[in-house]
């Protein structure tokens, strides 16, 4: 090998951190202005003034100002779709860890750029119509995600016979309002993502139901209701399926 190539190696990997950087204060400056003047009334003007850097610099970086908003819709929700989808492949798992680790992942990630998610809902309507339909398709994604976890939970005994739509949208509801209260740099990211998915766990799990309904006839019957409930939007669910097919 010569000396030359360790050279450019060391120098591709300065140039390709030097341009995450970069890429990352854009990304900054945008969720900025676009939280100031909205998504139609920022341009790529206004992004790279903000930068100090000229038009022409800043498309060495970005190509134009719907790229920004891909970049943005895809870290907040279409990341979290993937996050979701990998930690519900280990099947291996009890629904309770999974349903653990899927909170706390989203949490996280929540933790991360809090400001970028409230730019983002308050700015749904101004999404181009592609993007917005890669947001909802993501949104989606995340819901099912959680749906099934908490579906595969009531399936083994774990989790109360609750409606799973309810129950996933509850702890989405959860995660989402992190954004408006979580303060980078004071709270702990993993503290607050761990008590989280504390909560979600025990919002479902068995035993808390039976801790608050307590013991004796009295349990029996409202466990038994809980099961009727849960067996009959079943068979609703299971005739409404064979109509559609």
């Amino acid at each position: 090998m010569s000396t030359a190539e360790p050279r450019r190696a060391k120098a591709n990997t300065a140039s390709s951190t030097r341009r995450d950087l970069v890429e990352k204060q854009i990304m900054q400056h945008a969720t900025v202005l676009f939280a100031e003047r909205g998504f139609a009334g920022t341009s790529l003007q206004d992004i790279a003034d903000a930068m100090g850097l000229t038009r022409p610099a800043l498309y060495h970086y970005v190509a134009n100002k719907d790229e920004l908003l891909g970049r943005l819709v895809t870290e907040i929700t279409e990341e979290p779709a993937v996050l979701l989808a990998e930690i519900n492949k280990h099947v291996e798992l009890r629904p309770v860890d999974r349903l653990h680790r899927m909170v706390t992942a989203i949490a996280e990630h929540q933790a991360a750029a809090p400001d970028r998610f409230r730019l983002l809902i308050r700015s749904e309507a101004e999404l181009p119509e592609q993007l917005s339909k890669d947001y909802e398709r993501s949104r989606k994604r995340v819901l099912k995600a959680f749906i099934k976890v908490v579906q595969d939970g009531i399936d083994a005994g774990a989790f109360r016979p609750v409606d799973p739509r309810f129950a996933a949208l509850g702890v989405i509801g959860m995660i989402n309002w992190m954004a408006w209260w979580f303060r980078p740099g004071q709270d702990s990211a993993e503290t607050v993502a761990a008590q989280l998915a504390d909560m979600a766990v025990n919002s479902v799990r068995h035993e808390r139901a039976a801790a608050e309904i307590g013991d004796g006839p009295t349990a029996a019957i409202a466990a038994l209701r809980q099961n009727l409930n849960y067996l009959d939007r079943y068979v609703q669910s299971t005739r409404a399926d064979r109509t559609i097919s």
